[in-house]
């Protein structure tokens, strides 16, 4: 398939074993380098005009939507070729909307969507990217399904959804974007949940009892109490995250990020830490827990990024550079995964959908490696005596 130092061509070659013919690899292989090569809107005709021209256009919409490869195979390797090359930090869950005029693309319905804060005509799902603090890759998706495709007999025959697939929360769907790699080397590491909106506990529920970190983006009027079991001296009245920290502020402590935002230079900033439970937490049951983490990245001033951490013995600088990596991971987002068409596809069926976005991640690795190799050091010369 590869021939000489083709990055593009050897980075397939590894990922696309499971596909057992070598028609569907060649093809797989080209519908990535159409990805990065097409201009505008990567919708099927404008790849399959890289892949062969009007004539090729029926075959590319099989191979995407019909055909039997499997792509949860193809994640798998994905995620252990990420974990190898990258040195990734951890996971990074973040939500995806994409936003649709009409009905029938697959997982297409008036949503609310918790981040934005309002209703939209869209797909939501939710991507589990490997992060360090150089780069980060999607290797992982999770569509949200909502009761009107999974109810519907025939909508859910057109769009070809698996029996299996079922009625889930969000929180639900946001873990099963890593749980679905946790066989992978890289699958226990650290979780970072940048998804505003999302209800704390069943995060942690339906994340369950890792050993390693987890954080969860809140928002400032997300309900929290102070853990008196640590911090004896203080009331457990529910208060909103923005209240604490406006007030506790004798708990904010400068703060440094090796890597910076986005991996740019070293950033010092203010943190704070403090001991909670989550606000919603009443009556008997298990105490869960945690710290409220404020962050303000260059200056004490402004609005702080929150998170809710359940640290697993992590010092909070490490917390504080786990929680940053959703910059890196939203960067890479809107530079490099729109730019290869993670949004655009628009057909109608669920395994179309899979394959596409599939393709699209392994596109977005490519395009990091890329940028990686070009902005190597060249080597030195020898000198000839």
């Amino acid at each position: 398939m590869a021939t000489g130092h083709d990055l593009v061509g050897n980075l397939c070659e590894g990922l696309f074993t499971s596909l057992l013919r070598r028609d569907q690899r060649l093809k797989a292989e080209s519908y990535v380098r159409a990805l990065l090569a097409a201009q505008g809107r990567k919708t099927l005709r404008n790849i399959a005009e890289q892949m062969g021209g009007e004539a090729a256009q029926q075959s590319v919409h099989h191979f995407i939507s019909s055909s039997s490869w499997d792509w949860s195979a193809v994640r798998r390797s994905l995620a252990q070729r990420v974990d190898a090359v990258l040195a990734p930090r951890a996971w990074v869950v973040r939500p995806l909307v994409i936003p649709k005029a009409g009905p029938h693309t697959v997982g297409v319905d008036q949503q609310f969507v918790p981040h934005l804060g309002h209703t939209v005509n869209a797909q939501q799902a939710f991507g589990a990217w490997l992060a360090s603090e150089r780069a980060a890759v999607p290797c992982n998706w999770r569509l949200v399904l909502p009761a009107s495709w999974l109810e519907d007999p025939l909508r859910r025959h057109r769009a070809c959804i698996p029996e299996t697939s079922r009625a889930a929360g969000l929180e639900e769907c946001a873990s099963d974007a890593v749980r679905q790699l946790e066989s992978t080397r890289a699958g226990r590491r650290p979780v970072v949940v940048d998804a505003e909106g999302l209800d704390v506990r069943r995060c942690v529920r339906h994340f369950g009892e890792r050993r390693s970190p987890l954080l969860v983006r809140i928002g400032p009027h997300t309900p929290v109490r102070v853990d008196n079991t640590r911090l004896h001296a203080y009331s457990d009245k529910p208060v909103t995250a923005g209240q604490l920290v406006a007030t506790m502020k004798q708990f904010r402590r400068q703060a440094a990020s090796p890597g910076g935002y986005g991996g740019h230079g070293a950033d010092v900033g203010v943190a704070a830490a403090i001991p909670v439970l989550p606000g919603e937490f009443d009556g008997p049951g298990p105490r869960t827990p945690m710290l409220l983490l404020a962050d303000w990245p260059s200056a004490p001033h402004g609005d702080a990024r929150m998170w809710l951490a359940r640290g697993a013995g992590t010092p909070v600088p490490g917390l504080l550079r786990l929680a940053r990596l959703a910059d890196t991971a939203e960067r890479d987002c809107a530079a490099v995964s729109e730019r290869i068409g993670i949004r655009d596809f628009a057909g109608r069926s669920f395994q179309g959908w899979h394959r596409h976005i599939t393709l699209a991640s392994v596109a977005h690795l490519a395009a990091v490696l890329t940028t990686a190799e070009r902005h190597a050091p060249a080597p030195a010369l020898s000198r000839v005596a």
